[in-house]
């Protein structure tokens, strides 16, 4: 049986997580599922075009600050002081949708922590989140959407989010479908574009 999602309306926002160069097979953080989910988020985008993209923004230098420092010690080549620029840069294919499409940066983990994102989505009165994109671990963020209001329900497309692992990708949805199945939906790509016709 399907799972009951959301009423999806003009309010509804596409939130595209992080889809840039840095986690492509370019990147030194690569994610294997990259390619394989960038289909599913055009479609989403170009159905809305006016849609949401964030873009993870490695810090200047890896000073020990913040809680970064264990991701970046390892891997310092990717601060911008040393990083090939290009790879902060989105996947040509999702940059093509910009503009309409706006761009959020941000240094942290989460695509909600920062106050621009919030305001955008207040602003517009958003009713549900619509997350895809790189590296399904970032969902988890995803419960901080309707920060400002009780909440707000997020809709995952589950074949538009990439992944490490098969294993932990898979443990994901299924949390989220266990424990936070009042605030978290999931569903394939081709049923949110059919649900979503306001």
């Amino acid at each position: 049986m399907d799972q009951v999602v959301p009423r999806l309306t003009s309010r509804t926002a596409h939130v595209c997580v992080d889809m840039q160069r840095l986690f492509s097979h370019d990147g030194p953080w690569s994610t294997p599922w990259l390619l394989k989910v960038v289909p599913q988020c055009v479609a989403l985008a170009r159905y809305r075009p006016e849609a949401t993209i964030t873009r993870f923004v490695t810090p200047v230098s890896a000073d020990g600050r913040g809680s970064l420092e264990g991701v970046l010690s390892p891997l310092a080549r990717t601060t911008r002081a040393r990083i090939d620029p290009a790879l902060l840069e989105l996947v040509p294919e999702l940059a093509s949708f910009v503009p309409p499409a706006l761009v959020f940066d941000k240094p942290v983990y989460s695509a909600f922590a920062g106050r621009k994102l919030v305001a955008h989505q207040q602003h517009r009165d958003v009713d549900t989140v619509i997350p895809d994109g790189s590296r399904d671990r970032h969902l988890r963020a995803m419960l901080g959407a309707g920060r400002g209001r009780s909440w707000t329900p997020c809709l995952i497309a589950t074949d538009a989010v990439c992944s490490f692992s098969d294993a932990g990708h898979d443990a994901l949805l299924d949390l989220f479908k266990q424990r936070f199945c009042q605030q978290i939906f999931t569903a394939e790509t081709a049923r949110i574009l059919e649900e979503w016709r306001e």
